[in-house]
């Protein structure tokens, strides 16, 4: 079986934001959460921008294409949501309610992620791919059960589900810039969510760790947050939100499997959530979606190269390489094969 490029790149960007994550609470001993937060993800858009700007001074991979028109509107949106309101609800909720209550909670932002791309963005979605989301969600919910669900008030639960509802408007926003540089975006939002976070965690009293400790949460931040949403960016140009968001809510699992293979015991809650994540990844790895379809005349630009979607001509001046990425038109075509709803396959059904 042929694994498709995009779901590649949903389970890496899930392995390193997951593998990320005990590493990061080695760190909570000496940095408060938020400022924690805000110091990978400022490592991550620091990081992410010394290797755009040695891309560009190096020539290599293909020109930066800053976003324009609507493009930049729903960025801005994907930004506020992601990188602003849903940190600063999920630490508003966390002084009210324990960790592993939060933990169950945050199983919700794959739940809301995948509603709104079907009933609000009207990505495509069969009862297969539905039962495989849920099977997902519930290996989460199962890793994430503790002794009981404690909280002080509804506020905080509430908070939190506000926080997952953010970031999921915030992964419907960001596939509407998909076609952009994967790793220009990711850059934008970890600068953006850094500074955020920070400046949350400073205002509240935090004080800045050690140089050795901020270069520790940098560097982390880079795998575990820039690459790892430079990597979800193209899966969703791929796969889109639901399916992206689904294979991304195997992180926790991953992390757990890596917390085992440093010490910590197998216990029946994480033997559970293997089993049902990995019904649901296989259900939607054997997905097969295919009818005839039409392609409306479409202008855009992205990477890409010459297949059966991109048979356009080229100037003089190309120099034959691909991927490549350029300004080129998609006229009308009308044909059969199997698709997930990418870039080019978001038609109604």
């Amino acid at each position: 079986m042929k694994v498709d490029r995009g779901i590649l790149a949903a389970i890496g960007a899930a392995a390193l934001f997951g593998l990320s994550t005990p590493l990061a609470k080695t760190l909570l001993d000496t940095v408060p959460a938020l400022l924690l937060a805000g110091l990978l993800y400022l490592g991550s858009g620091a990081g992410l921008a010394a290797i755009l700007a040695v891309r560009a001074a190096a020539g290599a991979g293909q020109r930066i294409r800053w976003p324009r028109g609507a493009e930049a509107g729903w960025l801005a949106g994907a930004i506020v949501a992601g990188g602003a309101i849903g940190p600063y609800l999920l630490m508003l909720g966390l002084r009210q309610t324990d960790a592993a209550s939060a933990s169950l909670i945050l199983n919700l932002e794959a739940v809301f992620t995948s509603l709104i791309a079907w009933f609000v963005f009207k990505e495509n979605v069969d009862r297969r791919i539905a039962l495989g989301m849920a099977l997902i969600v519930a290996g989460g919910a199962a890793l994430s059960v503790g002794a009981g669900f404690r909280a002080l008030a509804i506020a905080g639960p509430l908070a939190i589900a506000g926080a997952c509802l953010a970031w999921a408007i915030d992964n419907n926003l960001t596939r509407k810039v998909s076609a952009l540089d994967a790793m220009l975006i990711a850059c934008v939002k970890g600068l953006v969510a850094g500074t955020t976070n920070v400046a949350l965690a400073m205002a509240g009293g935090a004080a800045l760790p050690a140089a050795s400790t901020v270069a520790k949460a940098g560097l982390l931040g880079l795998a575990g947050y820039g690459l790892s949403l430079t990597l979800f960016v193209v899966a969703l140009r791929s796969l889109g939100t639901a399916r992206t968001g689904a294979y991304f809510s195997t992180a926790p699992f991953i992390g757990a499997a890596l917390a085992v293979a440093l010490g910590a015991p197998v216990t029946p809650a994480l033997a559970l959530a293997g089993l049902l994540m990995a019904a649901g990844v296989w259900l939607h790895l054997t997905e097969w979606h295919e009818h005839l379809h039409q392609h409306e005349r479409l202008e855009h630009e992205h990477p890409h190269v010459h297949d059966e979607h991109h048979r356009h001509a080229h100037g003089p001046g190309w120099d034959g390489k691909e991927p490549h990425s350029h300004r080129h038109v998609h006229e009308p075509l009308r044909h059969t094969h199997a698709h997930f709803p990418d870039l080019h396959h978001r038609h109604k059904h």
